[in-house]
């Protein structure tokens, strides 16, 4: 007869037995629930980072340079796939601007898009003056006002491309002289309840008034108003802060209202290199397309050989901001590089102003 002692010690042996395979089995549930979530988690991960950088990309307004056309506050969708992404340039930690491996440098190329960057387009690029790997440096937006082969020239604060003044933006905005008449004062309300800004004034009765041609028009029909002109700076007036601006553009010229004709450089273009036109085309030889480049006396030398001819490497383009006085454009620092640029913005999809929605402007199509 077997014993009960030994019957009760298999009893106990038997239940703590069974409630090790069942935490065993409890802990082999949690380690496949925690892996499937880990799973889940990286491979979301991966594909919102293919998504960006292959298909579309989003993108905060943190300037008013491009108002009215868009707001400081708006969050743009970007379509990178319009213009054809680019694949990657670096070796660099997903959305965080920045965190790249050092020294590492990819050799990258354009992939297929829809179309080609088009006149007029608002696109995102990353701004070609900083010494930094192309991927990341600063994302900026802008209006192309031109395209590669088209003729530029600005005349007292007017755009013109390829003879023609520019075609007319609703947004564009630009700086005004007032005079009113004598003994009234135009108040920041007034100016602001017909879609101007009041940037300030030079005596009592003359202001400087940013506002654009719809809103201008509606000024010009003022009784109190005595006279109203752009706000221009004469050929010969050197604006101090713009000859010194970034990138070596702007000091060809003297001020960001008066500019001669310009082609804006195309893939193929031969130019020939004069003292005249040396900070135009500066950038573009030694930065964006990586040559040697000095000039010693009136004698030119690219890559230790003495000439004044180049060869463009690549198509360039030339963005201005739709608040056209209250914006660093190409205007300072020069033309695009085709290599710098991201995509075209496509909607806002959300807006705020000081964290309050602007709930008329939720998923805008940008034109």
């Amino acid at each position: 007869m077997e014993d009960k002692s030994d019957q009760n010690d298999q009893g106990i042996s038997s239940y703590w037995q069974r409630k090790k395979d069942k935490k065993e089995e409890e802990n082999k549930k949690a380690k496949s629930w925690l892996r499937e979530w880990v799973d889940a988690i990286v491979f979301a991960f991966i594909a919102a980072a293919l998504l960006r950088a292959f298909l579309f990309g989003s993108y905060k307004i943190p300037t008013p340079s491009m108002e009215k056309t868009l707001m400081t506050g708006d969050l743009l969708i970007v379509s990178n796939i319009t213009y054809g992404p680019r694949t990657p340039m670096a070796i660099c930690v997903p959305f965080i601007q920045g965190w790249c491996v050092p020294g590492v440098k990819l050799p990258s190329t354009r992939l297929p898009g829809f179309r080609d960057i088009e006149r007029n387009d608002i696109f995102v690029f990353n701004v070609p003056w900083e010494v930094k790997p192309v991927s990341q440096k600063t994302n900026y937006i802008k209006r192309a006002v031109a395209i590669a082969r088209d003729t530029i020239s600005i005349q007292d604060k007017v755009l013109y491309i390829n003879g023609e003044p520019e075609k007319n933006h609703p947004g564009v905005q630009k700086h005004y002289v007032l005079r009113m008449a004598d003994r009234v004062r135009l108040s920041t309300a007034k100016m602001e309840s017909v879609g101007g800004e009041l940037i300030g004034y030079n005596n009592q009765d003359t202001y400087i008034v940013n506002m654009s041609d719809e809103v201008a028009e509606t000024v010009q029909g003022w009784a109190e108003l005595d006279t109203m002109y752009l706000n221009v700076n004469d050929a010969g007036a050197v604006d101090r802060n713009y000859v010194q601006s970034q990138g070596d553009f702007s000091k060809a010229f003297n001020n960001p209202d008066q500019m001669p004709e310009i082609v804006v450089p195309f893939e193929g273009q031969e130019i020939e290199i004069t003292n005249d036109n040396w900070y135009i085309y500066k950038d573009i030889i030694e930065r964006y397309e990586r040559n040697e480049l000095r000039r010693e006396g009136g004698t030119i030398f690219i890559n230790g050989e003495e000439t004044n001819s180049y060869t463009i490497k690549q198509d360039y383009y030339f963005g201005m901001g739709d608040n056209r006085d209250n914006s660093q454009d190409s205007r300072f620092w020069g033309f695009v590089p085709e290599d710098h640029v991201i995509g075209k913005a496509a909607l806002v999809w959300f807006s705020t102003d000081n964290f309050v929605p602007r709930f008329e402007r939720i998923f805008t199509v940008i034109k």
